[in-house]
């Protein structure tokens, strides 16, 4: 008898635990309601936010999934990053692909689709909610090519239709008047196929530093081709550059050289405003804006760092819900100014005599809180 207590006493405990550790669990929402299948469904499509991002190696993938890691909270705002084939296809999948709200893509996209595609209405349809950064043309080529002019005639690897460079890459060799005989792998092959002699060069519109490019070694034969910015490229482009750190063994011994970048851009569909749709792209800028210092840390991409979140982009219009979290970001600033203002001008020995000795104090104080801050 005495052996069966035990044993009852032991699975006594062991099923209190068990029922402790359950009570001490937090069940998300989403899973622990029930319903029909019908409340079910509309339940989980209401909170989820479509996001195109690019290549599933790339910099672009990178940044989605890093959005839906700082801002999906399971209950009330569900992120999907979705694997594509790049920046140009992104916004075609912005446009039309079901279950997408946002895309990353870069303003040359947006440009080609206005002034060439000619997509109707695309500045009312399509807008932004930040700038991101620029994304640098790598040419990596063999050693023997030294220009892009060497390329005439020769192929050069554009990364599959609808990748960035599918589209950059066609319209600097284009504008240059160099006629290239274009091939669409993947950049993988494409390298492969670099190194053996069986492509000459490999265009691909990414941020830098490229990984697998910064680990070529010197004895490869590779190495990028410097772009010089002119008039040609001020449209949709600006100056970038590659440094020795960017890639220490791609630059033939130089300590810089010069290429094209275009800004990449948060791209996001015009839902209208009191729809399902505009109300979850809604919440989606909500908790980006108010959490974005997650972003400003490891282990998310040091790119975010480059970000200014108040940043325009020439030829597009902000989003409605970005452009007022911009403006109360600005008001709790000015408020929070009025606040450190009054507390620096306690700590003076007297207050400003005229407006002249307040905008001097004012200087004062800016630089006071500026090491405030850094102290901090």
């Amino acid at each position: 008898m005495r052996g069966r207590f035990v044993v009852a006493s032991l699975i006594a405990s062991i099923v209190g635990l068990f029922s402790c550790n359950l009570a001490a669990q937090v069940i998300p929402k989403s899973i622990a309601q029930g319903g029909t299948d019908a409340v079910l469904r509309e339940r989980k499509n209401a909170d989820t936010v479509g996001i195109v991002g690019g290549l599933f190696t790339g910099t672009y993938m990178r940044l989605a999934a890093e959005m839906a890691n700082a801002l999906d909270d399971g209950d009330n705002l569900r992120i999907l990053p979705i694997v594509s084939f790049g920046a140009a296809s992104n916004l075609d999948d912005l446009l039309y692909l079901r279950g997408v709200d946002l895309a990353i893509t870069q303003s040359d996209v947006f440009e080609y689709f206005r002034t060439v595609r000619k997509t109707p209405h695309l500045e009312r349809r399509v807008q932004y909610i930040i700038r991101l950064p620029i994304s640098e043309l790598h040419i990596l080529a063999r050693d023997d090519v030294h220009s892009l002019a060497d390329l005439r005639d020769k192929k050069v690897n554009f990364g599959p239709a609808g990748t960035g460079a599918s589209l950059t890459g066609t319209i600097v060799f284009q504008r240059l008047g160099i006629n290239v005989q274009q091939v669409l792998i993947d950049q993988a092959t494409a390298l492969q196929k670099l190194e053996s002699g069986e492509i000459d060069a490999l265009a691909r519109v990414v941020p830098k530093p490229v990984e697998y490019f910064s680990k070529i070694p010197a004895s490869a034969g590779l190495h990028l081709v410097n772009i010089p910015f002119t008039k040609t490229f001020e449209d949709y482009y600006t100056l970038g550059e590659f440094t020795k750190k960017d890639y220490p063994n791609l630059l033939q011994g130089a300590d810089r050289i010069d290429t094209i970048a275009v800004p990449a851009v948060l791209a996001v569909y015009n839902w209208p405003k009191n729809t399902d749709r505009y109300q979850k792209v809604q919440r989606f800028v909500q908790y980006l804006f108010t959490r974005w210092d997650k972003f400003q840390h490891p282990p998310y991409h040091p790119k975010w760092r480059d970000v200014n979140l108040a940043a325009t982009v020439p030829g597009w219009t902000r989003f409605s819900a970005a452009q007022d979290m911009l403006q109360q970001i600005e008001a709790q600033h000015q408020q929070q100014e009025k606040v450190d203002f009054q507390t620096f001008l306690k700590s003076q020995p007297g207050a400003p005599a005229s407006a002249a000795e307040r905008d001097a104090l004012f200087r004062d104080f800016l630089q006071w809180r500026a090491a405030q801050n850094q102290n901090h």
